[in-house]
């Protein structure tokens, strides 16, 4: 960050302890206008830091966040005391989000970004069934399961964790393709794709077995095929502390028992 002092701002979720932080901060390091800020400081948790990166995509400014939720990954510690100093120190980790592309037989085309995963889910008791194009190319004819997600390096360590999907360094130019309870191939257990790749989910039998995609906080029902690319348009700058960057907690992530 430099020797200058950052002009700063301060974005806290709802929580007691994420106003707190942020009345504590803002005592010793006063604050600017969200527009003249270089740096926004983001307290809450993970969740509240996603809901900011969209919000605030287009704004031009960087984002620090301070762990004040239940869960931290994309976040920092709070120490009041040594603030400042971290903050200088910051290590940027710019991100690139997803691009859906769903179609409907009704309500024909919309378009979401998503930072962590675009994920098909089923909406009933009978399994989905999903072909898998890359590139244009058929890859699979018919996957069977619950769902199937595509993942960034900065989500593989969430929904694509818990699926099973491995985890990916960041700056890696690779995506997640990872089955969510797969059936039919039982064997299959996802792919790892170039950053370029451009993947259409097409739904079969979809009104036997409806689907519905989401794209981190936006949810499409009853979808016919959906297409995913990254999007090179867009781009948000996350700032984290300089011994724990989201190289190490991917890393890291990796070794936990």
């Amino acid at each position: 960050m430099g020797a200058v002092m950052p002009k700063i701002a301060y974005l806290a979720s709802s929580s007691p302890k994420a106003l707190q932080a942020k009345r504590t901060l803002e005592a010793l390091y006063p604050s600017v206008a969200l527009s003249e800020a270089d740096v926004l400081i983001v307290l809450g948790g993970d969740g509240f830091m996603l809901e900011t990166m969209h919000e605030y995509l287009d704004a031009n400014v960087l984002l620090y966040g301070i762990h004040c939720g239940s869960i931290g990954f994309l976040m920092n510690e709070f120490d009041p005391t040594t603030f400042l100093e971290r903050l200088e120190k910051a290590k940027p980790a710019p991100l690139h989000p997803l691009e859906m592309t769903v179609h409907q037989n009704i309500e024909g085309v919309r378009k979401a970004l998503a930072f962590n995963e675009v994920s098909l889910l089923r909406e009933t008791r009978q399994a989905a069934k999903v072909q898998i194009s890359i590139d244009g190319v058929v890859r699979l004819q018919s996957l069977v399961c619950d769902g199937v997600l595509v993942a960034t390096p900065a989500g593989s360590t969430a929904y694509n964790l818990s699926a099973h999907g491995p985890i990916i360094p960041l700056g890696a130019p690779l995506l997640a393709l990872t089955p969510i309870s797969a059936f039919r191939p039982r064997r299959w257990r996802g792919a790892l794709l170039p950053e370029t790749a451009h993947v259409t989910f097409t739904i079969l039998e979809p009104e036997k077995r409806p689907v519905s995609a989401v794209a981190d906080f936006t949810e499409v029902r009853d979808v016919t095929s959906i297409s995913v690319c990254q999007s090179k348009d867009h781009q948000i700058t996350l700032l984290f502390d300089h011994e724990h960057n989201l190289d190490e907690r991917i890393l890291r992530e990796q070794f936990l028992e």
